[in-house]
């Protein structure tokens, strides 16, 4: 796995129990929350990830820092229009966040914006249009930081599913040059996604074509012959790989493996499509048997698990499957989740 999606908390925890043999929710907690293996960072398509700290950089690099430029850009017109403030009021504001988690090592964003004078502020967003609405600047300047790598979010406030969460300092990391992180990228893509496309690629990481291209062409990466046309893999992953076992998989919404590539033809028959996404593209739980989605499952308000099939694999896979199922059930025990992005499979087989 290159990281794991944390859009929704919830994630975390179910994509690593589907990968693990004996799944321990404290142990991933642990791991998590504790910031010296694992990172909760801004990363792809301006989205929350967990990724292994030694991978920060390149992240922070390749897409988490050129996300928060845009976002600080947008952010001052909003200050300015607003009337709240210009570029050195946002830099003395930063300055005074950044000062307030040294001393204190953790807050959230509500302690923040008691004890740094501006971040109550409210910025309007949209005025005058039907849909205007009001926002603190605290919620859009701790984004913007936490994109930069300069606060990182620390331990959570709520239970396991929730997003509220305290504020650190981030880590001291080494710096890496932009075109240099982005090639190293692609090649971790590839490691863990590969062979794809420059559409994949694209999607997964939300650059422009040009960039992507240009970091597939530095990533050293060879041109392949694919279902959807020309692709691009690793040298030295060419060979056809070994045969794997039959297995069933019961993965979580929003998990990477579903959501690694935007051409799933290979493992998703479209006309399943509308039932196990929603409008926006988000995945929800699915169901696998020997490399393909044939399925999605939901918890119950009881924490019973309750799955289906969209296709026939056969009686080996719905035992393999049902197997799965107890498993997962067990790992959650008295834990209740809801995913955040609702699927229409999953709201069915959920009542």
């Amino acid at each position: 796995m290159l990281a794991l999606h944390a859009t929704d908390a919830a994630t975390v925890y179910l994509s690593a129990a589907a990968r693990l043999a004996a799944p321990c929710a404290d142990s991933v907690e642990r791991e998590l929350y504790e910031r010296a293996a694992l990172l909760r960072m801004t990363a792809m398509r301006c989205t929350l990830f967990v990724t292994p700290s030694e991978l920060a950089p390149v992240l922070l690099a390749a897409v988490g820092r050129p996300h928060a430029a845009v976002r600080r850009k947008q952010l001052l017109r909003q200050l300015e229009s607003s009337g709240i403030g210009d570029e050195r009021w946002l830099s003395t504001v930063s300055r005074h966040v950044l000062a307030a988690l040294a001393g204190q090592g953790e807050a959230s964003t509500t302690e923040l914006a008691a004890e740094v004078s501006g971040l109550e502020r409210q910025i309007v967003v949209a005025p005058g249009k039907r849909y205007e609405s009001r926002r603190s600047v605290a919620a859009d300047l701790l984004f913007v930081l936490a994109a930069e790598g300069r606060v990182v979010r620390a331990t959570r406030r709520g239970g396991w599913t929730s997003n509220q969460h305290a504020w650190a300092l981030g880590p001291d990391l080494p710096g890496m040059e932009p075109a240099s992180a982005r090639a190293e990228l692609v090649r971790l893509w590839l490691g863990a996604f590969g062979p794809g496309t420059v559409a994949d690629v694209q999607w997964w990481t939300g650059w422009t074509v040009t960039d992507t291209r240009k970091a597939i062409a530095a990533s050293g990466a060879v041109d392949v012959d694919l279902d959807e046309g020309t692709g691009h893999a690793l040298a030295g992953d060419l060979e056809p790989a070994g045969g794997a076992e039959p297995s069933a998989v019961l993965l979580p919404a929003l998990d990477p493996t579903p959501m690694g590539w935007r051409d799933r033809g290979f493992h998703l028959d479209p006309a399943h499509v509308p039932a196990l996404f929603d409008r926006m593209g988000n995945i929800g739980p699915t169901v696998w048997w020997d490399g393909r989605i044939v399925g999605g499952w939901a918890q119950r308000e009881d924490g019973t698990l309750n799955w289906r099939l969209l296709t026939n694999p056969g009686r080996e896979a719905r035992s393999a499957v049902e197997t799965e199922a107890h498993r997962i059930a067990s790992f959650l025990g008295e834990r209740r989740f809801t995913p955040a992005y609702r699927t229409p499979l999953e709201r069915e087989l959920a009542c």
